[in-house]
């Protein structure tokens, strides 16, 4: 796979008839309102079931408040409601087909997804478990089936929507915009970054981690294994809540950034290696 073939997923918005520079704005604008109006349904709904003061307890209550099922549903379904945003804005600007957002193909690769998030999810328990060896438990034990089936669907939706709008959507819009893909990369992880409420320490953690998924998706054609990724950082994190074995937080300390720095960009390295040498994921060009 030669070099133009590699950039074809940041570029891809121009090779449609419909492309205008200036369409990018519009579904963010649009994707934008929508996802408000979705926002404020979501939580009408749960302020009927659990009162107003609970939902504003957990709309401002940082990441701490997400330790329970009610919480992480909610949590979740605020980021889902995304891709429904996006793909009705893509719609009414028509602009080009929604799966392009999702990778060169035209199509989501499931078998892909589910390979790149085996060592991951493997590794990123392996390095919680470590540190929670090493600190202790510091959480309320949570476990019910219930909270067990909202982290293995809707957790993972949740990632690919974010994907989807910061590594399809944004990503290839800045790629259309500048056709250099490192540009592309690291916009989208800027604001990928601003849109997350961490301390200084914990939004650096974020831009690496979303450097590495950018990178991925440029290199795979495809936001398969930067949602992998992702899921298995989200989903070992929510399982270690739920356990009770570490609580949420959204002012990490330095030397935890700086060592899931370490581990992320380790990570990013191991799977790249995986996916060129062994053909693994067979999208990685060698």
């Amino acid at each position: 796979m030669n070099d133009k073939e590699i950039s074809d997923f940041i570029t891809l918005p121009r090779t449609f008839e419909k492309y205008r520079w200036y369409k990018p704005i519009l579904i963010f604008i649009i994707g934008f309102i929508l996802m408000i109006i979705f926002q404020l349904l979501i939580e009408e709904i749960f302020s009927g079931f659990y009162g107003h003061d609970f939902v504003d307890n957990l709309m401002n209550g940082g990441y701490e408040v997400l330790n329970n099922t009610v919480a992480e549903l909610f949590s979740d379904l605020e980021i889902i409601i995304m891709m429904p945003a996006l793909y009705l804005a893509s719609k009414i600007v028509r602009e080009r087909p929604f799966s392009s957002y999702i990778s060169t193909s035209g199509r989501w690769n499931f078998k892909l997804y589910l390979k790149a998030l085996a060592i991951p999810l493997v590794l990123f328990i392996v390095f919680n478990a470590i540190d929670a060896a090493i600190t202790g438990p510091e959480g309320t034990f949570q476990f019910s089936l219930l909270y067990l089936i909202v982290l293995i669907i809707f957790l993972p939706l949740q990632c690919i929507a974010e994907e989807l709008v910061y590594r399809g959507f944004l990503m290839q819009a800045f790629g259309s915009w500048f056709k250099i893909p490192v540009v592309a990369i690291i916009l989208q992880s800027v604001i990928f970054t601003i849109s997350h409420g961490y301390n200084t320490f914990g939004l650096v953690e974020i831009f690496v981690s979303g450097i590495v998924f950018g990178f991925f998706t440029w290199k795979t054609n495809g936001i398969e294994v930067s949602s992998a990724l992702h899921t298995a950082n989200n989903l070992s994190l929510s399982l270690f809540v739920m356990l009770g074995i570490i609580t949420p937080t959204s002012s990490p300390q330095l030397w935890e950034s700086v060592v899931a720095i370490v581990f992320v960009v380790l990570l990013g390295v191991l799977m790249y290696f995986i996916g060129n040498k062994t053909d693994w994921f067979g999208e990685i060009p060698g």
